[in-house]
């Protein structure tokens, strides 16, 4: 069937029906007037030959053009863009067979208190769509950047690289639900499909289901069908509704975020103890917040605790590998945190946390070498990512590849914008699209970056720490090294990233960066 539909986006089967015509035609008026005009009769055999010859030219030719009976015209793709644009253009580069963006669903309930629910339901269709190997599907940060914006679904679809584009909207009142949704074929601007739903919250699974099995009919395609236990998902919609609200706030950045998810995750798996996916949620929380603001041993333990439970609930979910290799990431056991990266790997080769962990851990290693190949693998999974350019960037310039870093540094800086379009206040887009922006040369803007990112979470290690960096790389050695002072007064462990960073090479011979390492070493012996 997708080769099928190809032929007709490709109009093979249009451009053959208008060459039959033609020839059809062609041969009438040979038929009526080579007679009178005493052409010789094997010149009207002749004729029919090279019609009969040309119909198998003329399909190939309609395979590359769009050929018709109102002439036609090279289908060269996409229009060529700017080299932001291009940077910017998340979607993988054109390939033949149907594709999706799934929008966020806009809030009309009456609060408009439902953003994480729209959010939520959007996701939950967008993963079950993804679970289709000829179906290419963007990926949420994709697609969600456009969230709040007028629709212009011909614009989306042609930045995302994409034939159809799914949106709809969820009104919530008390435990009633309306969702709408319409799938429309860009092409033409129709609708494929639409539908409203009249439901109760308790059906809100059966919906999800419902959409995106009607989608799937739509484009032709299957769908995976499962239940809830193979899902590793729950059947309780209050525990649902917390799991949503925890990834909510779990895909914006910053401490007191994941504190929030960390707490809607709890309440997920107190309801249902065997929501697998909440607990390798859970671990996760826990072990960002060990990674880049505070590795107590509170938070230690419940990394540990909630990664446990997930691979006991679901030894063969990708996730839970991936949940207990943080944990053991964050307490520096590398050998156990690669194993598990490696099995997650295994389980799901598209998980895209497998790939961007295990090259953090070979990156702090100084193995920079499998880090790229890491990274690049990432990038390829999730090509809207911002982070993993900004690594790569990093890593070419240590291997003398001054245009990979250029060009890596470019794709970070514009997926950066696009994420505090989105999320105005994430500092971690602000922090590494600074380093970014200090290797284009954009110097000034990198330094407002910088102060804006400080205005909005000075306190925040993490934040102190990467800003060091891009300081350092401005030549602001004394702005880096307060940054770097602030972040270990705050309790952040830095000093074998520190050692190995390239950002900050031009401090590496400075005696007060020297210094600062040493403190950093003895504050950790202390706590062990």
């Amino acid at each position: 069937m997708s080769f099928f539909s190809e032929l007709k986006r490709r109009k093979v089967l249009q451009g053959g029906a208008a060459y039959a015509i033609v020839a059809w035609v062609l041969l009438q008026v040979a038929e009526v007037t080579f007679e009178p005009l005493h052409i010789p009769d094997w010149a009207l055999t002749m004729l029919v030959v090279l019609v009969i010859m040309g119909l198998p030219i003329a399909m190939v030719l309609a395979w590359f053009l769009d050929l018709s009976l109102r002439g036609f015209k090279i289908d060269t793709g996409p229009r060529l863009q700017s080299a932001e644009a291009v940077a910017a253009t998340d979607a993988e580069p054109p390939r033949s067979g149907p594709s999706i963006a799934v929008l966020s669903f806009d809030d009309m309930s009456p609060e408009k208190d439902q953003e994480y629910l729209c959010d939520g339901i959007a996701e939950e269709i967008l993963n079950r769509l993804a679970q289709i190997r000829n179906l290419r599907v963007a990926s949420r940060t994709s697609s969600f950047r456009f969230k709040g914006q007028p629709a212009d679904v011909s614009g989306i679809a042609s930045q995302l690289n994409v034939t159809t584009v799914l949106e709809g909207s969820v009104r919530k009142a008390g435990d009633h639900l309306r969702i709408t949704a319409q799938l429309i074929n860009v092409e033409d601007g129709y609708h494929l499909w639409s539908r409203s739903y009249d439901r109760t919250l308790e059906h809100i699974f059966e919906i999800q289901d419902e959409i995106a099995t009607q989608v799937a009919d739509a484009l032709e395609v299957t769908l995976q069908t499962g239940s809830a236990e193979e899902y590793c998902t729950t059947e309780d919609v209050q525990a649902y509704d917390y799991y949503l609200q925890g990834m909510h706030y779990f895909h914006r950045w910053g401490l007191r975020n994941v504190g929030f998810s960390i707490e809607m995750f709890i309440k997920a798996v107190e309801i249902d103890p065997a929501y697998a996916r909440a607990w390798a949620a859970l671990a996760d929380s826990y072990a960002m917040t060990c990674m880049y603001w505070s590795a107590s041993e509170e938070n230690l333990s419940g990394a540990n605790l909630a990664s446990l439970q997930a691979l006991e609930l679901s030894p063969g979910l990708a996730e839970s590998h991936v949940s207990r290799g943080l944990y053991h990431f964050v307490r520096r056991a590398n050998r156990e945190a690669i194993a598990e990266f490696e099995t997650a790997q295994r389980l799901n080769p598209e998980l895209f946390e497998a790939y961007y962990f295990y090259a953090r851990v070979r990156f702090q290693r100084g193995e920079l070498n499998e880090a790229a190949e890491l990274f690049e693998k990432a990038e390829r999974i999730r090509p809207d990512d911002f982070q993993v350019p900004i690594f790569l960037r990093q890593i070419y310039r240590s291997q003398r590849r001054e245009k990979d870093a250029k060009a890596a540094a470019l794709r970070g800086l514009t997926r950066a914008k696009q994420q505090l379009e989105l999320y105005p206040d994430d500092t971690r887009a602000l922090n590494l699209g600074c380093a970014g922006l200090v290797d284009l040369g954009e110097k000034g803007q990198a330094m407002q970056w910088a102060k804006r990112s400080l205005a909005i979470d000075g306190d925040n290690p993490d934040t102190l720490y990467n800003v060091a960096c891009s300081y350092a790389l401005m030549g602001e050695a004394d702005h880096a090294l307060d940054c770097l002072e602030r972040a270990s007064l705050r309790g952040m462990s830095i000093a074998e990233w520190a050692e190995n960073d390239s950002d900050l090479a031009s401090l590496h011979d400075d005696p007060r960066f020297h210094a600062l390492m040493e403190s950093f070493k003895d504050h950790e012996s202390t706590k062990k």
